[in-house]
């Protein structure tokens, strides 16, 4: 009888237990979101918006091959070709791009290594980059190389011809949008100056732009309205393209039958490589001596002007700018 009573005792204990651990769970608060931690504050990391994991150093991208990690304020930045877009942000690039048949881009006066893009990686390997920038120069087997020595982000192609839709990429890659307002502010200003001037100074006149392409066979080159390094003076600057310029979006090389009918009102050349002053092209500027070139009516009237090739062959934001001074001083000053 008493094993009986023991044994119902710790039955009802049992049901109360169960009972009151209900009890508790009911009135429990559902779990709210967690915060970031106290190390994570003071780091300055945030969730991630995406889903991606979130880090004080590194984040996540999405370049033209897919997604990327890069650091999140790189300090020690390649960018190949795009020198000057990082000048203008205010970024001194660790190297400088260089081909042993074009040289540099002379005109940003960069005080660095040259990398060599033909050869190896051990130019750039030796400048510790922890980024390293590339736009379409850069194929699919290039990337893997120099993903191999940084992180490696590839510009969208359609930016190939978008000055300052570059400019702001490279700014939100670097991290520092506002630095490509502040440019986009002082190139606006300067290009819309040098627009009013220009077409004040020289108006409806037509305007060719030719580039002499030395080498063993010296051939004239026409530049297309659209080309990514010269269209800027026709869709920016407001100049009259010459009529075979219209509708072409790179260039077309001239055969000797069609160099007398070039008939601009002014004519801008430059070469292809070196300068004009270049002793290996002392041989391919007797073209410009070439009867049927001394037969272009621009040429008959002076109406030829001399440019620097390095920043003419360039579609990036300082090399415009030098483009706006070089025709402000060929035709208003």
């Amino acid at each position: 009888m008493r094993r009986k009573r023991r044994t119902i005792a710790f039955t009802w204990g049992a049901i109360l237990l169960i009972a009151l651990a209900g009890l508790a769970a009911c009135t429990e608060k559902a779990p709210e979101p967690q915060a970031a931690s106290t190390e994570q504050q003071q780091a300055g990391q945030k969730p991630a918006a995406d889903g991606k994991e979130a880090s004080a150093e590194t984040r996540v991208v999405r370049d033209a091959y897919g997604e990327v990690t890069i650091p999140a304020h790189p300090k020690r930045v390649a960018a190949i070709y795009q020198e000057d877009y990082l000048l203008a942000l205010g970024v001194t690039p660790i190297v400088q791009w260089y081909h042993p048949a074009w040289g540099k881009q002379d005109y940003l006066g960069l005080d660095v290594p040259q990398f060599d893009i033909t050869g190896s990686m051990e130019a750039l390997i030796a400048a510790n980059p922890d980024l390293i920038i590339v736009d379409g120069g850069a194929d699919a087997a290039k990337y893997e190389q120099y993903s191999k020595v940084a992180p490696t982000y590839k510009l969208p192609d359609e930016l190939r011809n978008d000055t300052i839709g570059r400019l702001k990429k490279i700014a939100d890659v670097l991290g520092i949008p506002e630095k490509a307002d502040e440019a986009v502010k002082k190139y606006e200003a300067k290009m819309a100056d040098a627009r009013a001037k220009l077409v004040k100074a020289i108006g409806k006149e037509t305007v060719a732009v030719i580039r002499l392409n030395v080498g063993d066979k010296p051939t004239l080159a026409l530049f297309g309205e659209g080309n990514v390094y010269t269209g800027v003076i026709y869709k920016e600057l407001g100049l009259q393209p010459y009529e075979a310029a219209k509708n072409q979006d790179t260039h077309v090389v001239l055969s000797e039958e069609a160099i007398p009918s070039i008939h601009a009102d002014h004519i801008i050349i430059f070469p292809s490589n070196g300068g004009w002053d270049s002793p290996e092209n002392q041989e391919a500027l007797k073209i410009l001596q070439d009867p049927l070139w001394q037969s272009v009516p621009a040429v008959k009237k002076g109406h030829v002007y001399q440019m620097d090739r390095t920043h003419w062959q360039s579609g990036a934001v300082l090399a415009n700018m030098m483009k706006a001074d070089d025709l402000l001083k060929t035709f208003v000053h």
